[in-house]
């Protein structure tokens, strides 16, 4: 269990305005918080709470339970969340629902799971009898929200907390800044963050992230791709980003790509690699 002592934080914009509001409030700061590396433990648990059942509401709306599977991260973990959240703000029929379509999903066949999560129809064109059954359920679901409002729920509970903490929109971010700064492993959180997203990232980025290694910069953003750029009398496709040192722009040549002033036109940076693979590359700072 949770047992973070940390409050709810709403906005002063939202706390006074529709249901609606108070929910996208709550998550789009879970959301900061999160970014910002908090782990869901040094949250509040009612805001982790509701931030996940709006998430299920959000992808049962869009695709049925099978969209909530598909995109559920840890469903073990996410569906105590989701429960323990329904309890909470009352959400009684809800949470009964809820309870039952997980039942039934579990308890489908590998072949009824599949034939449900792919759209419903078997080989021979018909919907089996587990497939129906959690077609049935999600019709349920939307039939209930005319009944019982979740996001009023959700909004109700948010609201209601004792401890509730209400901030101008323009306090959040100093907010959670002074939460990071008690993190007492906070260069490993970030180091491990910042592998995991180079493994998911574009060729163009990992370039661009080893140019400024080398080159000793930091990099801001990847502002644009540019397919005009002319370099060495001919167009190619550049990449602009920026760093803690200016801007500066990344082409590619053969097997080499160089980071490139903009202004002064000169290499600052250049790397050798074969076929995009970065942890095979050799690489070598040609300019300063």
């Amino acid at each position: 269990m949770i047992t973070s002592q940390q409050p709810v934080v709403l906005t002063s914009s939202s706390i006074e305005s529709s249901d609606e509001d108070v929910v996208e409030a709550n998550v789009s700061i879970v959301d900061a918080m999160h970014a910002a590396l908090l782990r869901a433990e040094e949250m509040s648990p009612v805001a982790v709470r509701g931030y996940y059942v709006d998430f299920y509401l959000t992808q049962a709306l869009e695709g049925g339970f099978a969209q909530y599977v598909f995109t559920a991260v840890d469903r073990a973990a996410t569906d105590t969340l989701i429960r323990e959240a329904m309890a909470g703000m009352g959400a009684a029929a809800h949470l009964d629902l809820f309870n039952r379509t997980v039942a039934a999903y579990d308890n489908l066949s590998e072949e009824d799971e599949e034939h449900y999560l792919d759209g419903g129809l078997d080989g021979s064109g018909e919907r089996p009898d587990g497939v129906l059954r959690m077609e049935e359920l999600d019709g349920e679901f939307e039939e209930l929200l005319e009944r019982e409002n979740i996001t009023s729920l959700n909004a109700a509970w948010l609201r209601g907390q004792a401890d509730l903490l209400v901030l101008d929109d323009e306090e959040v971010g100093a907010h959670i800044e002074r939460l990071v700064a008690q993190i007492p492993d906070l260069p490993e959180r970030q180091a491990q963050a910042d592998a995991e997203a180079l493994e998911d990232a574009p060729d163009f980025e990992i370039i661009i992230r080893e140019l400024c290694s080398i080159a000793g910069y930091e990099l801001v953003k990847i502002t644009m791709g540019d397919p005009n750029y002319v370099h060495g009398g001919e167009k190619t496709l550049a990449w602009h980003f920026s760093t803690d040192h200016g801007d500066f722009l990344m082409v590619e040549e053969d097997d080499e790509a160089f980071m490139i002033n903009p202004d002064t036109q000169e290499i600052v940076a250049a790397v050798e690699f074969e076929d995009a693979d970065l942890e095979e590359a050799d690489a070598e700072m040609v300019g300063a």
